[in-house]
């Protein structure tokens, strides 16, 4: 039977019994149903007969259209609730997270108090991370790089890298931590320096050093370390380390030419001169230099 006879008969309550199990065989029975039960919400005319099917479903089309348009007015509002849910939520992550982190560019020196009134000098292209929320519980600091610690007294106060951990309770000392290579060398007070298996305590005037995994030990007659002065100073360590840290403090790239970099040095350079720094590294090792252009240098050997 068609559908629509069906439907009209029905709105009519002219239903034959055969016409009615036709009717409730259909798809759209349990729709059909409620649409009629929420008829009565509708004003008629004087009359509560349905003119025509497709005036019946006018009427119901103009309902849900009503009601869609008073749905309109909140959902701004949703979209901005949405909006503030996700920007409380990454604003609880920004405000919880209290670390700050401190890091000097290539050729650059950095000078900060810490919230004990603790000062850190950081050497070129390195990083300091510590919590100052924390900070009266944990004294903790984070190094990737090269610094120089006036830590103030009271609780103890450890210096973390990837390489190894200092702690001390009130001394000066200096870190530093780069690839390959880790060094403390203490200038006041007394450091304790954990590296691996290692533990050892190291009083004033004496250092700790690890080159690709080789320990050892040794004196310092400064006071403090000589790069706060601008000088790079080295004592027995490979010629590359000093290539590197030359890199760190006058933004320059070498390119090396048939050079032994393995070699070991003792000495230092400038970091206010490039020519005067140049010399200081070559000369002492028969190299000598050829600068490209104020970013590149070539060190080569003068007896080949």
């Amino acid at each position: 039977m068609n559908e629509e006879y069906l439907i009209e008969k029905w709105l009519s309550n002219e239903l034959t019994p055969s016409e009615e199990e036709a009717f409730k065989a259909l798809d759209d029975y349990e729709m059909h149903v409620k649409i009629l039960e929420t008829a009565h919400f509708f004003k008629a005319s004087g009359v509560s007969e349905v003119a025509s099917l497709d005036s019946f479903y006018a009427k119901i089309d103009k309902k849900n259209k009503l009601v869609d348009r008073d749905k309109v007015w909140y959902k701004p509002f949703l979209k901005i609730a949405a909006m503030l849910v996700i920007l409380l939520g990454v604003g609880s992550l920004f405000f919880l997270n209290t670390k700050t982190s401190i890091n000097s560019l290539v050729s650059e020196k950095i000078s900060l108090e810490l919230p004990d009134d603790s000062v850190v000098k950081l050497n070129s292209k390195s990083e300091i991370v510590f919590d100052k929320n924390n900070w009266k519980d944990k004294r903790e600091v984070i190094l990737d790089g090269e610094a120089f610690f006036t830590v103030s007294k009271g609780s103890s106060f450890d210096v973390i890298t990837d390489n190894g951990k200092v702690s001390v309770l009130g001394t000066q000392f200096n870190v530093k931590n780069r690839k390959g290579y880790f060094e403390v060398q203490c200038f006041h007070g007394l450091v304790s320096v954990q590296y691996g298996e290692y533990a050892k305590k190291l009083p004033a005037g004496s250092t700790f050093k690890v080159v690709n995994g080789l320990v050892t030990s040794g004196v310092v007659s400064e006071m403090e370390p000589q790069w706060i002065n601008n000088v790079s100073s080295f004592k027995s360590v490979p010629f590359y380390e000093v290539i590197k840290e030359f890199e760190r403090q006058y933004d320059v790239v070498f390119t090396i030419d048939n050079i032994d970099t393995s070699r070991i040095f003792t000495g230092g350079f400038v970091h206010t001169s490039l020519e005067d720094g140049l010399k200081s590294i070559t000369l002492p090792l028969d190299l000598e230099y050829s600068i490209d252009s104020n970013k590149y240098i070539t060190l080569y050997n003068s007896k080949l």
